[in-house]
């Protein structure tokens, strides 16, 4: 899948966002509530849709730490993690 930038303006400034939430979530863990982990998820959502680079990224933390990244792909509601679950069903009934 190739990411392409019909507004690459747009896209920069999308990501630069998700970094500045993620950078923001420990400060905003403090509070009570689970506000943190919305901040980060919703600041890695941001970063992963719009750069090449991060998607990469979290493939390679997905391959070296497996159970992290199943609940990372559940956490963000990933489309390739009911993919692999549907597999992984159809696998087991064979």
């Amino acid at each position: 899948m190739t990411v392409t930038a019909p507004r690459p303006l747009l896209r920069t400034g999308l990501f630069s966002l998700g970094v500045v939430l993620v950078i923001a979530s420990p400060v905003v863990g403090i509070i009570p509530g689970p506000g943190g982990v919305v901040v980060f998820a919703a600041g890695l959502a941001l970063m992963l849709r719009n750069s090449l680079w991060a998607k990469r990224q979290f493939v390679g933390a997905k391959r070296r730490w497996p159970k992290a990244g199943d609940l990372a792909d559940r956490g963000l509601r990933r489309a390739s993690r009911a993919r692999r679950q549907s597999r992984a069903e159809d696998a087991r009934t064979r």
